[in-house]
């Protein structure tokens, strides 16, 4: 029986060696991501390059085994069945991730974290605690707004400044303490100066005698973040000189891991 031309090549191998449709499909979740999670058909062909009946077919598909859901008013949002993945996801990049988190301690004497941007927020996946008394714990899965973490800045300082515009849109700007940044224009200054000194800081800006110093994992496969964080009396201006070296450092190695892994 004859195929069709667009079934052919919905089949195809790519030129990476996969299957087209496959990589065509993923993709257009990570778009659909990018752009918060709904979107219309016209919006996708657009941003892709593929034609409307081929993202179309697509489209039911995901929707069919609930990774996408129509709404409505016909656009396509993200649909929930991706939460149970993206969970697992998140604990098992945890898992990896503690062993540098370890080090970072070990080195630092501070509570080590990793955090990856999800959607609009700043997700903590994991942490391990410092051996000190007064420590600083941040509970895993815990969700905040960027503009007030030390994490949120590292990762954000790589997006253009209109796509920042945009998310701080979205989200607000409040203030968790008398320091948070709280203006567009002042969290894009704060990023660069990220971009400037290859770290972030949050001074106080969470929370009032807290001091945070982050830099983002290079290469990742999803946007992540490790930080270290501690009282301000002790991650003081000399103790930044002796740490982000060692920040950026486990950052490279954790690369190189989830890399080499496929995560």
């Amino acid at each position: 029986m004859p195929t069709s031309s667009a079934s052919t090549n919905d089949s195809a191998k790519s030129a990476t060696g996969g299957v087209q449709s496959l990589e065509r499909a993923f993709d257009l979740l990570e778009r659909m991501a990018d752009a918060g999670g709904e979107v219309g058909l016209s919006e996708l062909s657009a941003s892709s390059g593929l034609p409307l009946p081929t993202i179309h077919r697509l489209m039911r598909t995901l929707v069919a085994c609930g990774y996408v859901r129509q709404q409505p008013n016909r656009r396509y949002a993200l649909g929930p069945r991706l939460i149970r993945l993206g969970e697992s996801a998140s604990r098992l990049l945890g898992t990896w991730a503690r062993p540098y988190l370890a080090r970072l301690v070990e080195e630092t004497g501070e509570t080590a974290n990793m955090a990856l941007l999800d959607g609009d927020e700043i997700v903590y996946v994991a942490q391990v605690p410092s051996k000190h008394s007064m420590r600083m714990f941040t509970e895993v899965g815990r969700r905040v707004l960027p503009h007030s973490t030390g994490v949120g800045k590292a990762l954000l300082a790589s997006f253009p400044d209109d796509e920042v515009r945009a998310l701080l849109a979205r989200t607000g700007m409040p203030a968790a303490t008398e320091r948070t940044i709280t203006t567009a224009d002042g969290f894009l200054a704060a990023l660069a100066e990220v971009r400037r000194l290859g770290y972030a800081v949050d001074d106080n800006e969470q929370e009032i005698g807290v001091r945070c110093l982050a830099v983002p994992v290079p290469d990742s496969p999803t946007a992540a973040a490790i930080s270290i964080s501690g009282p301000a009396g002790r991650v003081t201006e000399g103790a930044t000189d002796v740490i982000v070296p060692v920040l950026q450092e486990v950052a490279g190695e954790l690369s190189q891991a989830l890399v080499s892994s496929g995560a």
